[in-house]
């Protein structure tokens, strides 16, 4: 099969080449092996009929992509969103690659997803559209091969439908398939608010080198879901400010500080920050103009412009979603001296505590979430450390720097293996 690469000049995949292909320069005579980080190993695309409740059958697209399994197997979540095509699902998968490179994971990159608004289906639709993915993509998943979690649309609920068609296909529960499931069910605590956590610690360990205060500081949010929200929490909890938060249902501002409990509490049961009324609506390009300190983007990829970068105020920018950069855009924050501490490390909390998931199934050893978040904060500190000193190595930014790290990782693992037959 020969997969159509789109040549979008904005699409998330090329933006992962163009990455790529920045960092080769560094790479000496491992860039003899680049090419296997520009294209994914192994793509599955496939149709999900499922019965709806109203007796009619909808076709939906689902696909699992496994980008690189050089250094273990894959990882990586599946998203429930109804702009999910194939392009960018390959560009998620292959960031996994990085990341779980970058924090020393043995794992590869893998990535999956529905072109679907599960919004708009019934709970029962909901599992019947789960159920019948998993069952599509079940010859290439498993424990020791590629093991799903949540993303964007998809959760707890979800990856425990995902776990029983699995376990009932395989005649025995197995746990380990997927991880971010219900503690119940042998998912780890803190697996929920790992990603946000991971955007703190790291935001905290940089603002520290760069000389950037905490307590004081105000925040910018684009996105206010599992890991936005978990990130104002605790850089509220430190001292710093919400001042600005942004979702897809419009823009809020209070220079003050935005109430962030009360805006989670509201979120309960609205669907979205808009009408909030601990703050003032603005404008959605405004919120790119903010006068801030911190900017974390957690929403989709690609929101980050050049023109957006060309007006942002923020010292420090904390990726807390995957891609949220052109590389345009990237060159413009790092010639105006803002720094950038990039997806692959900034959001690898969630990644990091799925793997103590999947390592807590392997053994039937389950830890408290106090280990969890002292082995998390641990891990991520050692991960930023490398990265910064990479950085200083190579005069680089953190971003080149990251990619460095994990590239150099991902091709020692495929030069040491070889390629078979030889």
């Amino acid at each position: 099969m020969t997969l159509s690469y789109s040549n979008e000049t904005n699409g998330a995949w090329r933006t992962y080449l163009e990455q790529i292909d920045r960092v080769a320069p560094y790479l000496s005579h491992l860039s003899n092996y680049i090419d296997t980080l520009k294209r994914p190993k192994r793509a599955l695309i496939v149709d999900v009929p499922i019965v709806m409740d109203d007796g009619t059958i909808q076709h939906f697209e689902g696909y699992r992509v496994q980008h690189n399994l050089s250094r273990g197997p894959g990882k990586g979540g599946i998203r429930f969103h109804p702009d999910v095509e194939l392009n960018e699902v390959m560009a998620l998968s292959a960031w996994m690659t990085i990341k779980t490179a970058v924090v020393n994971l043995p794992f590869g990159g893998a990535k999956g997803g529905v072109r679907v608004d599960p919004r708009k289906l019934s709970t029962r639709e909901l599992e019947r559209l789960t159920r019948r993915y998993t069952s599509e993509i079940s010859s290439i998943i498993g424990p020791q091969k590629d093991i799903p979690a949540p993303d964007v649309g998809t959760n707890a609920n979800i990856m425990a439908w995902m776990m029983d068609t699995y376990s009932t296909t395989e005649g025995h529960t197995i746990t380990g398939v997927v991880t971010g499931k219900p503690v119940n069910l042998g998912g780890s605590l803190g697996r929920v608010k790992a990603t946000g956590r991971g955007v703190y610690i790291t935001g905290r360990h940089v603002a520290q080198k760069i000389g950037l205060d905490i307590p004081g500081a105000r925040v910018a949010v684009q996105g206010f879901g599992n890991v936005g929200s978990e990130a104002a929490l605790l850089f509220v909890e430190a001292n710093a400010k919400v001042t600005h938060v942004q979702d897809h249902s419009g823009s809020i501002a209070n220079a003050e500080g935005i109430d962030v409990v009360a805006l989670i509490d509201y979120l309960k049961t609205h669907d979205g920050v808009a009408g909030f009324t601990g703050a003032t609506a603005i404008d959605n390009e405004q919120f790119w103009e903010a006068d801030i300190d911190i900017l974390i983007p957690a929403a989709l990829e690609g929101q980050i412009t050049v023109e957006r970068a060309e007006k942002l105020k923020a010292r420090l920018v904390l990726e807390g979603a995957n891609g949220p950069t052109y590389p345009d855009a990237d060159d413009m924050l790092n010639k105006r001296g803002i720094t950038i501490v990039p997806d692959v490390i900034c959001n690898a909390g969630g990644v990091t505590v799925s793997y103590f998931e999947w390592v807590q199934d392997m053994a039937s050893y389950f830890w408290s979430e106090e280990e969890i978040n002292e082995r998390l904060d641990k891990l991520l500190t050692k991960a930023m450390d490398d990265v910064w000193q990479s950085a200083a190595q190579h005069d680089c930014t953190l971003r080149t720097a990251a990619y460095i790290l994990a590239c150099e990782r991902i091709l020692i693992a495929r030069s040491e293996r070889g390629i078979f037959p030889g």
